[in-house]
């Protein structure tokens, strides 16, 4: 599996990627600083497209929603499932998300034993379960989750 963050800070970069190798070392994790790092990254032929995208909002550069507008648009990207993955838990950025095409909203978890349960649950549902496995974390994550 490969896994893709776009997110500015990099201490949550490396947290993610640190709780994520601990969930399971064989995924391949890149990151990205915003979302035009991301789509030039994703657009680049050297690299092969991730398996999910992990997307925050706010972000210099290019946002997570312009970002997310772009692959939603791009023929090649737009099959590439989008968890918005930030701070935010403004009703306006959940519905814009959603609308535009995100699989789900999952605010940013408070400390590493739920990062790891989401984590953990999204990594064993992979290919097929994914959306499943939202809606069980939805109801047993101590974060807000929205799908």
């Amino acid at each position: 599996m490969n896994f893709l963050l776009v997110d500015d800070d990099p201490e949550d970069t490396v947290l993610f990627e640190e709780v994520l190798q601990e969930v399971d070392h064989r995924i391949r994790f890149t990151a990205a600083a915003n979302g035009k790092k991301a789509l030039d990254q994703l657009r680049s032929n050297g690299q092969p497209l991730p398996d999910l995208i992990f997307l925050d909002l706010n972000m210099p550069i290019m946002n997570g929603k312009e970002c997310l507008a772009e692959i939603k648009q791009d023929t090649e990207l737009k099959k590439i499932p989008v968890i918005i993955y930030t701070t935010s838990s403004h009703s306006k950025d959940i519905e814009e998300t959603m609308i535009g095409g995100a699989l789900c909203f999952i605010t940013k978890p408070l400390n590493m034993k739920d990062m790891k349960n989401i984590l953990s649950s999204i990594v064993d549902s992979m290919p097929g379960n994914l959306e499943k496995a939202i809606r069980g974390l939805s109801n047993s994550a101590n974060t807000y989750i929205v799908y």
